[in-house]
C-alpha cells in the first residue's frame, strides 16, 4: 500500500468496476436484448431510448428475473455518465415519473366520500399507492441487486448536489431522502469498533471519508487506531464494508486542548485503564447520500455507553471541535461596520498592526500567515478572540438555532459548552476557520437529557461558567 492519503482513490474504481461487471452479468444471465450503451452525457437520442427502458421496468414484463435485468443494465450505464449526462438522468425521472396529478385528486375524492369504514380502508390504500411517484417504484428495483442500497445512495447524493442549481430535481432528492430514511433505521444498524486489523477495503474508506483532520498517511492512521485510542462506526447489512457515519475517540487524562498533539505520531501511548477522559475529535459523515437522515446522536451514545462499560475510570466524555463558521461571522460583522472590539483591544490590537481601526486590523492579522508564532501578537490577541468566540457561539443564532453547524450538532443531543481553547489547532484550515481556536462540548450523562430539551425547546445554550465569564 502506498503512504499517500490519495491512495483509496483506486479503490473506489475497483469497486465501481467490480458492480458494473457484476450487473452487467445479471443482464447477460437473463438473455435480454437492450439498446446499446448510452454516450456519457446522454443526448437527446439516448434519452428517447432511457424512457423507452425506463418504461419496461415499471411494466415489469418478463417476471422478476428480467426485472432486476432491466435494472441493473440501467444501473451499469448510470455509472458510466458524465455529470451533464447524470444530471438529465435525474431531470428526466424527476420531470415526467412523478405524481400523477388526477390519479390523486380521484382518490382523494373517493376518501372523502366513502360511506363506511371499509370503504374509507379501501380508499385510503388506493390513495397511498398512487401518492409514490413511478420514479420510487423504479428506483426501488435496485435495492434487489448487490451493491443496490449503496448505488441508490451514490444516486442521491448526485440527486442532492445537482438540486442545488437546479430546483427541478428538489422533489426526486426529497423523495430519495425519504426512501434511505426507512431503509437505514438506527434498529438495524450495526456499530462496530474499526482497528487495525479491519478489512483493508473499511481502512482505506476511513482515509477517504474523513472529514475533519486529514489523514496523512498509513502510519497516521494506525496512530488513531492503537490501544489508546478507539474509532466506531455505523455499518448497514446490505453495506458491509461501507461506514456510514464514524468517531475518533482519545482516551487520555485530563481535557484535551491542542489537536496537534492528540494526534502527534511520536507521543507516547498511555495505558486505557489509568484514562480519565474521551475525546472525540473527529465525526465524519461517510456517505454524502444520506445528507439529512441523522445518526450522529445516536452513535454518540452509544459510544458513550460502551466506553463507560469498558473503562470503568472514565468520568469525563467530552469533544475537541472545529468552529467552522467563527471567522466566516466575524468577517461578515466588520464587513458590515459593526464594532466587535471592546476600546481596550482595538486599540492595542490597530497598535500592533499600525493602525486606526482595530476591527480591521484584527482580520488583517489573522489573514497574514504565521502571525500564531509570533508570541506577542499570540498573547495580545488571545482575549479578544477567545470573547469574540464566546459570544459567537453563546449568543449569534440562525432563527433558534446556533448559527454554528457543529454546536448545533452536539447541543442538539444535550452536550454543553465547556471549554475554549486557544490555539488548538494551528493547521492552515484550523486558522482560516476559526483562528486556531477549538471548543470542548462535554456529554454529562446526568444532564444530556435536560441540556437537550433546554437547547430544541428554547434554544438556550448550557455552558460552563469559564465560557460565560469570557463575556
Amino acid at each position: 500500500m502506498s503512504d499517500q492519503a490519495a491512495a483509496p482513490a483506486g479503490l473506489f474504481g475497483r469497486t465501481r468496476t467490480a458492480i458494473v461487471n457484476a450487473w452487467r452479468d445479471i443482464v447477460g444471465a437473463a438473455k435480454l436484448k437492450f439498446a446499446g450503451a448510452w454516450r456519457p452525457d446522454l443526448p437527446d437520442e439516448d434519452i428517447v431510448r432511457l424512457r423507452g427502458q425506463i418504461e419496461e421496468c415499471l411494466a415489469a414484463r418478463g417476471g422478476e428475473v428480467s426485472a432486476r435485468a432491466r435494472a441493473a443494465e440501467l444501473g451499469a450505464a448510470y455509472l458510466d455518465l458524465n455529470d451533464v449526462g447524470r444530471d438529465r438522468f435525474l431531470s428526466l425521472l424527476a420531470r415526467d415519473y412523478g405524481l400523477d396529478r388526477k390519479a390523486v385528486d380521484e382518490k382523494l375524492a373517493a376518501l372523502k366520500s366513502a360511506a363506511d369504514k371499509t370503504a374509507y380502508a379501501t380508499a385510503a390504500r388506493e390513495l397511498r399507492q398512487v401518492l409514490e411517484a413511478p420514479r420510487i417504484k423504479f428506483l426501488r428495483q435496485f435495492s434487489t441487486l448487490g451493491e443496490g442500497i449503496k448505488f441508490l445512495t451514490d444516486l442521491r447524493a448526485d440527486a442532492y448536489r445537482l438540486a442545488k442549481k437546479d430546483p427541478v430535481l428538489a422533489p426526486l432528492d426529497g423523495e430519495l431522502r425519504d426512501l434511505l430514511a426507512s431503509w437505514f433505521d438506527i434498529g438495524i444498524l450495526e456499530l462496530r469498533r474499526i482497528t487495525w486489523e479491519s478489512p483493508a477495503a473499511v481502512l482505506e474508506k476511513l482515509i477517504e471519508y474523513e472529514a475533519v483532520h486529514e489523514i496523512r498517511s498509513w502510519a497516521d492512521l494506525k496512530n488513531r487506531l492503537d490501544s489508546d485510542r478507539r474509532c466506531f462506526a455505523f455499518f448497514h447489512p446490505r453495506m458491509r464494508n461501507e461506514p456510514l457515519i464514524f468517531i475518533e475517540v482519545a482516551l487520555v487524562e485530563g481535557m484535551a486542548d491542542n489537536v496537534q498533539r492528540l494526534l502527534d505520531e511520536s507521543a507516547p501511548h498511555q495505558d486505557p485503564r489509568q484514562a480519565d477522559t474521551a475525546i472525540f475529535y473527529s465525526i465524519s459523515n461517510a456517505q454524502k447520500g444520506l445528507a439529512g437522515v441523522s445518526f450522529g446522536g445516536f452513535l454518540i451514545k452509544r459510544v458513550v455507553d460502551d466506553l463507560a462499560h469498558d473503562f470503568p475510570n472514565l468520568k469525563i466524555f467530552a469533544t475537541l471541535s472545529p468552529i467552522p463558521g467563527f471567522m466566516v461571522w466575524l468577517k461578515e460583522e466588520i464587513g458590515a461596520g459593526k464594532p466587535v472590539l471592546a476600546l481596550p483591544d482595538a486599540n492595542e490590537i490597530a497598535a500592533l498592526a499600525g493602525s486606526h481601526d482595530g476591527d480591521k486590523a484584527l482580520l488583517e492579522i489573522l489573514a497574514k500567515p504565521g502571525w500564531h508564532e509570533d508570541s506577542t501578537k499570540a498573547d495580545i490577541l488571545k482575549p479578544a478572540v477567545l470573547r469574540l468566540c464566546a459570544q459567537y457561539l453563546l449568543n449569534v443564532r440562525r432563527g433558534k438555532q446556533a448559527r454554528d453547524r457543529v454546536e448545533h450538532f452536539h447541543l442538539s443531543n444535550g452536550a454543553r459548552v465547556e471549554q475554549l481553547n486557544w490555539l488548538a489547532d494551528t493547521s492552515a484550515k484550523g486558522l482560516a476557520l476559526s483562528a486556531g481556536v477549538m471548543v470542548n462540548y462535554r456529554y454529562r450523562q446526568d444532564d444530556i437529557d435536560a441540556n437537550h430539551e433546554a437547547y430544541t425547546g428554547e434554544g438556550r445554550v448550557t455552558a460552563a461558567t469559564a465560557v460565560k465569564n469570557l463575556l
